[in-house]
């Protein structure tokens, strides 16, 4: 009863400031985002020492490298994030915008009009970063916030929150736009998927596990961030240094993450040479492969076999499963079978057939000739993400202001009744 008290005294709080964030103009919300980008960088001192808690505290529970990575601030990612929030005050402001407009028979003017939300809920693991981005985009977009991280982060997230709540009153404007729930219990998270009144919309993001939670039992509206089990597909007519290139960016960059890659599939007028270039590429991170028969026989012992489970696991670390190919139809059923709907590239020289995998590939993205590391809303160009949705209502690949408004229809009359 007491962490639900708490929690409703803190969505309160937010539906309150909802109203104050969403009467703000865009020269007061770009205000605000600056000052927490240069207090973030002020007090990057302050957020490592935070950090540093988190980080042996997550040594200690057993997390693996991967997960420790995602974790991790140093200068550097605070001075990224940072450059994030000053991206995300360059933008256009979406609130406002009139989609369209048209006069009926009757004279009635009827239009349709950008609004904020109201409320977001972000339910998150152990990624600090997403404290400041989602609580920048959401009140760029004119809503407030209800942030609820997970226990790995939690020093890291309490700094960062307080930080951008000093940041936003000392320029006079509401902090309460920026809320942090400080109970990381399961209990809590259940609680808030429940906020019905409070919360207009829910966004998990995080593992396979808390997006199926979430999904499973909120009873507000949610917006469902995918895991990402991407694929490579080499094609037969592919440039092999450049699929070997890219490979290794998709695998290896920066494995912990969604738009990593975590399959390789190559087709077989290629395999036999594409395959020890695609090894030797892997190698210097020492990669696991799990490959299926035609792979094993092509790179040797050293190759495990895959499994239907291998091809559709998110793996989040240094393993890759590869499928030898006879056919793009045969790259496309297999995709279109095991991946979640992320992102998705094939390499290769054939018009025909990059517009075919472009066509039928059933993802958020899909790339030609190109890592899938750059699904991601900073390289899309709209500065800092709330997420990366993989469904197919609202919003779908990675979500920046835009997908963080919803409409109103405005209707213009001169006494019209019916």
């Amino acid at each position: 009863m007491n962490i639900m008290r708490q929690l409703l005294e803190i969505a309160e709080d937010a539906r309150r400031s909802k109203y104050a964030v969403a009467k703000l103009g865009t020269n007061d919300k770009n205000r605000g985002i600056l000052a927490i980008a240069d207090t973030l960088t002020a007090h990057a001192d302050e957020i490592i020492a935070a950090n540093r808690i988190d980080i042996e505290n997550g040594r200690a529970a057993g997390l693996n490298d991967g997960l420790i990575d995602r974790l991790m601030l140093d200068e550097k990612r605070i001075a990224g994030i940072a450059e994030g929030c000053r991206q995300v005050a360059a933008l256009p402001d979406p609130v406002g915008e009139v989609l369209w407009m048209h006069k009926r028979p009757n004279g009635l003017n009827i239009g349709q009009k950008r609004v904020p939300m109201g409320v977001i809920g972000i339910i998150y693991e152990a990624r600090p970063n997403v404290t400041v981005d989602a609580a920048v985009l959401c009140f760029k977009a004119g809503s407030a916030c209800i942030l609820r991280g997970g226990k790995e982060a939690f020093q890291s997230s309490m700094c960062l929150t307080r930080l951008m709540r000093e940041a936003l009153a000392a320029e006079g404007l509401p902090e309460n736009a920026i809320n942090l729930v400080e109970d990381t219990s399961r209990d809590t998270a259940t609680q808030m998927m429940k906020l019905n009144g409070y919360l207009d919309v829910l966004i998990p993001r995080g593992g396979a596990g808390l997006i199926r939670s979430v999904v499973m039992n909120a009873t507000v509206p949610v917006i469902e961030t995918g895991t990402g089990n991407c694929h490579v597909y080499v094609d037969a007519t592919a440039d092999l240094e450049m699929a070997k290139n890219i490979l290794v960016n998709a695998k290896c960059q920066r494995p912990s993450v969604c738009n990593a890659a975590e399959s390789l599939l190559v087709h077989k007028d290629v395999a036999e040479k594409f395959l020890p270039m695609a090894a030797e590429g892997l190698a210097p991170d020492h990669v696991a492969i799990h490959g299926c028969p035609r792979t094993m026989d092509i790179l040797g012992d050293s190759i495990a076999p895959a499994t239907d489970e291998d091809y559709g696991r998110e793996y989040l670390g240094y393993e890759i499963s590869c499928k030898v190919v006879d056919s793009l139809d045969e790259a496309i059923e297999h995709i279109n079978r095991f991946n979640t709907g992320h992102s998705e590239c094939i390499v290769t020289r054939d018009y025909d057939a990059s517009q075919r995998f472009l066509e039928e590939v059933d993802a958020a993205a899909v790339y030609v000739n190109a890592s899938t590391r750059f699904t991601d809303g900073f390289e899309f160009g709209f500065g800092a993400e709330i997420g990366i949705s993989t469904q197919k209502l609202h919003a779908r690949g990675p979500m920046g202001l835009t997908a963080l408004t919803t409409t109103k229809y405005i209707i213009y009359g001169n006494g019209q009744v019916r």
